[in-house]
């Protein structure tokens, strides 16, 4: 669990990268949703407007039936809008981790 108060979009691909890659490491997982977080932030006006409505769209959505059941259901079935934030998070964080630790197993371990 996150151990300070993130965006929406911190928090959903913490979620992300905790269920694809179970085997990383939670200091690389922290350094890797903050760099997905800085690169939302620096896109364009309304591009990071409608990643960020839908961020809070599925943060909502997480409070009603629960963050984990969402993000297993969410990152299984590519549903319309939510499918691609949910492309774009794993695009983002899965080149940042095997460009940063090109060594990380599939997993997300460390060999």
């Amino acid at each position: 669990m996150p151990s300070r108060l993130q965006p929406p979009v911190g928090a959903f691909s913490d979620r992300v990268l905790a269920r694809d890659l179970p085997d990383l490491a939670s200091d690389r997982r922290a350094e890797v949703v903050a760099f997905v977080e800085r690169r939302v932030a620096s896109m364009p006006s309304p591009m990071r407007t409608g990643v960020s409505v839908a961020a809070i769209a599925i943060e909502a959505g997480a409070r009603l039936i629960g963050a984990d059941r969402l993000t297993r259901l969410l990152a299984r079935r590519p549903l319309p809008i939510t499918g691609e934030y949910v492309r774009l998070v794993r695009s983002l964080s899965y080149t940042y981790i095997w460009e940063t630790w090109p060594d990380t197993t599939p997993t997300g371990g460390r060999p």
